[in-house]
């Protein structure tokens, strides 16, 4: 394992061991009544499809009609401070991507000028994290552009890190994840991090590397990638030039600026169960559009716990 950088937070060998990340039914500390959605309307062409009112859309729960309480276009808009977040698949398998990772992910950070700060996960067998204002973001640059692939990949065990801080803390968060997707040597399995996702308030923006993959893997690991963003209302690419990569952070970034964000208060009480949350355009003339946003969530009953 490398030695952290100053200003970090290690998580090593208790996660490993199943300690630091002992599952999603556990107690948080405020309960969220909000329903947040991070909604993304496209046209026939692909295109954004912007200027849309509150009345314009629909909500569903499980079926059932929702009354929006909150509703905002884009991201100069929200008055909720937004934090990235940067899960960098550091693990030997991304050996022949990782410089490319690295100084795409730069960019990234730099454009997106609305973040407060950065949470910034690397992750081979083990996991490290740390966060950033940006004052200290030259920091966070020099330790990004050093990093070194080696290593075992532990993905879901590095998300559940990440989520569980980011349930902690309030505001929006949007998180970039570049991966291959593959997972060797996580406590954590699959199904108690799609808890976390469907629990917290992230959207997931996957960068998937591919090409120098072996080829009976990459089926398997795009579909998790793809399970993994669309879980949150995000979207996964798999670039294979770097001009292909440029033009992915260009979208995300569009994505970002021209989302909607509709919250609402459910008015049923906690079950214990997944909630199906599902959201329609209902303008009249605007035909043949597509709209994405969270699968669901789980809820908190009124003392913070997840059922």
């Amino acid at each position: 394992m490398r030695a952290p950088a100053p200003g970090w937070l290690p998580v090593v060998a208790a996660l490993a061991a199943g300690t630091a990340v002992a599952s999603a039914q556990q107690t948080f500390t405020s309960r969220v009544d909000l329903v947040r959605l991070p909604v993304v309307v496209t046209g026939r062409d692909g295109q954004i499809v912007h200027g849309l009112s509150v009345d314009d859309f629909e909500v569903l729960e499980e079926g059932r009609p929702q009354k929006v309480a909150y509703f905002v276009e884009g991201a100069s808009g929200e008055t909720v401070p937004l934090h990235l977040g940067l899960l960098l698949d550091a693990s030997e398998s991304m050996q022949a991507d990782i410089r490319s990772a690295s100084g795409a992910a730069v960019k990234f950070i730099k454009k997106l000028v609305e973040a407060v700060d950065v949470t910034y996960v690397d992750f081979d067998t083990s996991v490290r994290l740390g966060q950033f204002a940006p004052a200290s973001y030259p920091l966070l640059f020099e330790r990004i552009r050093d990093q070194q692939a080696s290593g075992g990949t532990s993905l879901y065990d590095a998300l559940a890190v990440y989520l569980q801080t980011s349930i902690a803390r309030g505001g929006q968060h949007v998180l970039l994840l570049c991966t291959d997707g593959g997972d060797s040597t996580s406590s954590m399995t699959f199904g108690k991090v799609r808890d976390l996702l469907r629990l917290g308030n992230v959207i997931v923006y996957a960068i998937g590397y591919l090409e120098n993959q072996v080829s009976t893997y990459r089926l398997p690991q795009q579909m998790r990638v793809i399970q993994i963003a669309r879980e949150t209302g995000g979207e996964a690419y798999f670039p294979t030039t770097d001009k292909d990569l440029d033009d992915v952070y260009a979208r995300i970034l569009d994505e970002l600026q021209g989302r909607y964000t509709l919250g609402y208060v459910s008015a049923q009480p906690p079950d214990g169960g997944f909630r199906k949350v599902e959201v329609k355009v209902r303008k009249a003339g605007l035909k043949g559009v597509h709209v994405r946003t969270r699968s669901g969530y789980l809820p908190l009953d009124v003392s913070g716990h997840l059922h």
